[in-house]
């Protein structure tokens, strides 16, 4: 008995847990690496392997043009190594450049000229973003969007919005002069700017009222960790005739997929800047067990349409990450070419090494506390 619970605890954490992650994780890697390469093949520089995964090969092939497509045993990233590259972290090879003929070195990497150096570089980060744009403005367009009206069900006693002078049955029209068509979207803007003098904008018995309000700054346990948000205390309506599918036409649709993108950018950069002055907790920073987590979550409330809206938000995520100016990541290699661009001649070889070794130290020393977080982190939930 113990035996088949265990196999069943098994099946049900690679069915609930770890297929939704690689599922998702494997889109976002694909479309980031296929950025490199497309630009790459088109600036005609030979693609030696394209990797979804690290290490050992479980399985793959060769195209016509020479390149092996693999998927490896460890599917945390994946990687595009060009002609001239020493691996897959892109650091060059000057030794293998150097034995090549003079026709091979003018298909290597890092025989292409810095522009087409830097727009191979960066075509990852910005496949990510495209793809988050994509996936945004395909699910407006072709699911619309469930929205509650931005009424005033009831007042939290105590709370900012009484002391503001909300009532029960105000609809919010727009905060600081930024409309406000939904709920979520009153949220959004009042959990991003806690402790500021927000000017709210309700729609009360047939007239217009602005009321001065202070988000309070709250400690909210989500799946990602602890937020410290802003809150001004009001509830929802629950009335069933307050919720309605807006929908979208193409070209609505596409401005909902960059502006839902551009939420996500301002988001993430808006928690690290309190996050280095120390109006933030580390603990929201998650790796590969919080993201398998959430997949988890994900899929079995919002199917697979929750599934590839996560995938955006993840895949906008990686794109900023990787502009990170950390030798190893492509911010790092862009900060190589700037410096190539304001000085005329790249750095030397040996300034290069340094700085990779470092990048990789850095990576694996986030890596690592990622992970110590999500054990934490699960751990406490058990």
């Amino acid at each position: 008995m113990e035996f088949a619970a265990s196999l069943w605890n098994a099946g049900q954490f690679v069915l609930g847990y770890l297929l939704p992650f690689l599922f998702v994780l494997t889109i976002v890697v694909f479309v980031h690496e296929l950025g490199h390469f497309l630009v790459g093949r088109w600036c005609g520089v030979d693609v030696k392997t394209f990797s979804i995964g690290f290490g050992r090969e479980l399985f793959g092939f060769n195209d016509r043009h020479g390149t092996r497509w693999r998927f490896a045993v460890i599917p945390l990233g994946g990687y595009v190594k060009f002609s001239g590259d020493a691996d897959a972290s892109s650091a060059p090879d000057d030794d293998a450049v150097g034995r090549m003929s003079a026709q091979e070195r003018a298909r290597s990497f890092p025989a292409q000229s810095l522009g087409e150096r830097a727009a191979i570089v960066a075509a990852g980060p910005i496949a990510n973003f495209l793809l988050a744009i994509l996936i945004f403005a395909g699910s407006a367009f072709f699911f619309g969007k469930q929205v509650l009206i931005p009424r005033v069900d009831a007042v939290i006693a105590g709370s900012a919005a009484e002391k503001a002078g909300l009532k029960a049955g105000d609809i919010v029209i727009a905060i600081d002069g930024q409309k406000v068509a939904s709920f979520s979207d009153m949220q959004r803007i009042v959990s991003i700017r806690p402790e500021e003098r927000l000017e709210v904008s309700v729609e009360r018995d047939g007239g217009l009222v602005t009321l001065p309000v202070t988000p309070a700054l709250t400690e909210m346990k989500t799946q990602l960790g602890t937020q410290r948000i802003g809150v001004i205390g009001v509830k929802a309506s629950p009335r069933p005739e307050d919720w309605k599918v807006q929908r979208f036409g193409l070209l609505d649709s596409a401005k909902t997929g960059f502006v839902e993108t551009w939420f996500v950018v301002t988001r993430t950069y808006d928690y690290v800047a309190k996050l280095v002055t120390g109006r933030e907790s580390t603990d929201q920073l998650s790796g590969p067990i919080r993201i398998a987590q959430v997949s988890g979550i994900v899929a079995s409330n919002g199917g697979l349409l929750g599934l590839i809206n996560l995938a955006a938000i993840l895949s906008v995520s990686i794109g900023l990450m990787n502009l990170v100016p950390v030798p190893m990541l492509d911010g790092g290699h862009l900060l190589f070419y700037l410096y190539e661009a304001l000085r005329g001649r790249p750095l030397s070889p040996r300034a290069q090494e340094i700085g990779f070794r470092l990048g990789l130290a850095l990576v694996l020393m986030l890596m690592l506390f990622v992970t110590w977080n999500d054990i934490v982190h699960v751990r406490g939930m058990l």
